[in-house]
């Protein structure tokens, strides 16, 4: 009999390897071969092969996280070890952020030139800010658990960190959108809220400048407390632009389909966002501003700040709750035809932005059934928190992901690396 072709076949013993790794005598006949080799059996990937399928889309993911360990710090109700708790949410995401980071630039090592194509194509290119949505919570949890248990070194670093992301942060969200217009056509019917990702980064520099001017100097609160209200209200514009085109595609076509209807909750984060970080700043600039700002020392601008502050950030926070109910509906209409995708995390951050606002308004307010409401939807989110990480984690194991044909996209991608790489070789 000639010998097998499979390289798992062992010519000194003539038995084979099954899918188990245990020995089968494929000369005990035809059954043999097939209990060896089932037909349906999934083919081996090697590690190289679900490494290079690792997207800028498993960002959301760590956004979710780090929100879920800010928000838990927030929490008006406390008991004892909820500080615990969140520090453990904390360094899981310093560590899930720095996997996620190393296996994606492994994957541009692999596939360097596939690097520029993610930066543009629809699938992956708005997803890239979720990566700098997810280095600013960083920051506010570093500010949050780190501050308290550091020294003026703390301080410093943070003030110097901050204005580095903030640097950042405006260089992605004008080259962002610049690429995506230069080199896509993309159809208003599959318009979706993700688009406002790239603007993302400046949605949540409001909580992270209000966050990292408490504990600064005078001088140095002041500028960071203004910086926050500008990018927050260039996220808040851009947002806006985008929710136009959103809610056109919703007026003029159905909805989206059912695996992408998790990440309809995008929309709530800029409402969410800019409610809480508007709060936040004003309950910042309150102490921190000077009697003579702006040359007016007859009229306390800390005090009007404050009070403006929290009067916008009532105007919009109905909204976020709208965009979270539009979302909820949407979502449980379809639940059945539901598959887990990446853009199940969508059910996660963006309403950590809803608790953290609804908590901002509680507190301001001195509602307690606001307050209750707000630790309620936390209980919430913890709860789906799992879920998804339990339902992530059990499609990688089964190849849902990080797998041939699972990965939206990517394969084309990743192409584009191979036809560049050909066209240089030519």
């Amino acid at each position: 009999m000639s010998q097998p072709t499979n390289p798992q076949y062992d010519a000194g013993d003539g038995y084979a390897r099954n899918m188990n790794g245990h020995p089968v005598d494929l000369e005990f006949g035809s059954s043999a071969r097939d209990k060896a080799f089932p037909k349906n059996a999934p083919r081996p990937l090697r590690l190289k092969d679900r490494v290079v399928r690792i997207t800028w889309s498993w960002f959301p993911c760590t956004m979710s996280t780090g929100g879920l360990a800010n928000l838990l710090n927030e929490q008006p109700y406390t008991f004892t070890g909820l500080k615990t708790i969140g520090k453990i949410f904390f360094i899981l995401n310093i560590i899930l952020f720095l996997t996620f980071t190393a296996l994606i630039i492994a994957r541009f090592t692999m596939k360097p030139r596939a690097f520029s194509t993610s930066l543009h194509h629809p699938s992956e290119s708005f997803f890239f800010g979720a990566f700098w949505v997810s280095i600013a919570l960083i920051l506010t949890g570093a500010q949050s658990y780190g501050g308290p248990e550091t020294g003026p070194w703390f301080t410093t670093a943070m003030r110097v960190v901050f204005w580095i992301y903030y640097a950042c942060e405006m260089v992605v969200a004008v080259t962002q959108y610049h690429i995506i217009f230069e080199t896509e056509r993309l159809d208003i019917s599959e318009a979706l809220p993700g688009w406002i990702l790239p603007a993302y980064p400046f949605l949540v520099t409001g909580m992270l400048a209000a966050k990292v001017a408490g504990s600064q100097p005078q001088w140095s609160a002041v500028q960071i407390i203004v910086a926050g209200l500008m990018g927050q209200g260039l996220g808040w514009m851009l947002a806006l632009f985008i929710y136009a085109v959103y809610l056109s595609r919703l007026i003029q076509h159905k909805l989206p389909d059912a695996s992408k209807r998790p990440g309809m909750f995008i929309a709530v984060g800029p409402t969410a966002f800019t409610c809480g970080g508007l709060i936040a700043l004003g309950t910042q600039a309150k102490s921190a501003l000077p009697d003579d700002f702006l040359s007016t020392p007859s009229i306390p601008a800390g005090e009007l700040w404050s009070g403006m502050s929290v009067a916008a950030g009532l105007f919009i926070w109905l909204m976020a709750i709208w965009f979270s109910a539009l979302s909820a509906i949407s979502v449980l209409r379809a639940v059945r035809r539901m598959e887990f995708s990446l853009s199940w995390w969508a059910l996660v951050f963006p309403n950590v932005g809803l608790a953290l606002a609804t908590i901002n308004v509680g507190n301001t307010l001195s509602s307690r059934g606001i307050k209750i409401f707000g630790s309620a939807l936390t209980v919430v989110l913890v709860i789906v928190w799992f879920i998804c990480a339990a339902f992530h984690i059990r499609a990688i194991i089964r190849r849902d992901l990080l797998a041939v044909g699972k990965d939206l996209d990517v394969e084309h991608v990743n192409k584009q690396h191979d036809r560049k790489a050909e066209k240089q070789r030519d």
